[in-house]
């Protein structure tokens, strides 16, 4: 049993692309849908699909490269990140994004800023 699922899933986006995959299996919960469809939606995966009890991933690649370089959870159990829209922090100067837990539901930063809303930091993909 995983103690921390969104870690889990992190890792097991990297280790995915890291063996040249084509599609993970990570456990279901709802923040790791919502995550992931944000993913989708920003480009950065081909699709999630729910399976039971659990998530089918299908990472993209663009040729031969993943089309995501790294993928780094910001906000911890231990040690949470919360900031207002004003404040979200760009990635590689506007070329990543962040994913961000708000009252509104998960969403790219883009998104937040745009609706004017803050929220908890989840990760960062570049």
């Amino acid at each position: 049993m995983v103690s921390d699922l969104l870690s889990d899933l992190v890792a097991r986006i990297k280790n995915g692309y890291l063996n040249g995959a084509t599609e993970i299996v990570v456990p279901w919960s709802r923040v790791s849908e919502e995550i992931l469809k944000v993913l989708v939606e920003t480009g950065y995966m081909s699709g999630a699909i729910r399976a039971e009890k659990d998530l089918k991933v299908t990472l993209k690649y663009e040729g031969r490269e993943p089309a995501l370089t790294d993928i780094v959870r910001v906000s911890k159990p231990g040690s949470r990140t919360y900031v207002g829209y004003r404040d979200i922090p760009k990635v590689w100067g506007g070329i990543g994004r962040h994913v961000v837990s708000t009252p509104k539901g998960v969403m790219s930063d883009k998104k937040a800023k745009k609706l004017k809303v803050g929220g908890e930091l989840i990760c960062k993909v570049w």
